[in-house]
């Protein structure tokens, strides 16, 4: 029986010369009918804690923090998964290839999202707006997907206040992305999240390729 399934995807230091040395792709994956029950709960950790602001990863403070903690648990005690791409910068070199840092963008893209996926399953793709150039983004992003027909049903822009799942990507991923990007580490709320994290997913480094299916992180080697 064919199943589906929604991929929220954002994105991290991903503008090329904006001086931090690792790009991110992310994505919040989970089985199509379980996405309004996951909805649901969220809300109701957010009313339990009485957070009425959107999840991101810049608002995380000690005020807080009980939130986020108790949000990561609900991450890891369900069928939620996260999947990252770490891309070092500094190695890549679009004019070896002779082409663009654009082109560059959207084959990394297809990375994250091509991983695991079964042909006979679809799978619905819901980007984070961004900018202008959002839509355009995603017209490239389905030509590329469209090698698989019909594997990829939808691949859309939402905007991130429409979706905690999203923002549980943005959360989740500004986490890794502040291991790898942040050589201070000043933000003691921000440093006891990731340190949640490492002990649910058994994962002392969050600095390097692991094979974990609840929280996927593949660091690409550019030659």
């Amino acid at each position: 029986m064919n199943k589906t399934f929604n991929i929220y995807c954002d994105e991290s230091c991903h503008i090329e010369h904006d001086g931090f040395p690792f790009m991110f792709l992310g994505s919040v994956s989970c089985a199509y009918p379980q996405v309004r029950r996951h909805t649901q709960r969220i809300k109701e950790i957010k009313e339990k804690h009485r957070f009425y602001a959107e999840i991101k990863w810049t608002n995380v403070s000690s005020s807080k923090l009980r939130f986020y903690m108790e949000l990561i648990d609900y991450f890891f005690d369900t069928d939620l998964k996260f999947r990252a791409l770490g891309i070092k910068k500094s190695a890549i070199n679009c004019e070896a290839f002779q082409s663009s840092y654009d082109d560059f963008y959207y084959k990394m893209y297809y990375q994250l999202l091509n991983y695991k996926i079964d042909t006979l399953d679809h799978y619905n793709i819901y980007l984070d707006i961004k900018d202008t150039l959002s839509a355009a983004k995603v017209r490239r992003l389905k030509e590329i997907l469209n090698v698989k027909l019909g594997t990829f049903r939808n691949i859309q822009n939402i905007r991130s206040n429409e979706s905690l799942l999203l923002q549980l990507c943005d959360f989740i991923m500004g986490a890794i992305s502040y291991q790898n990007n942040d050589v201070h580490h000043s933000n003691e709320a921000k440093v006891a999240i990731i340190e949640k994290i490492r002990r649910h997913s058994n994962l002392m480094d969050l600095s390097h390729t692991n094979y974990n299916s609840k929280l996927n992180l593949f660091f690409i080697e550019l030659r």
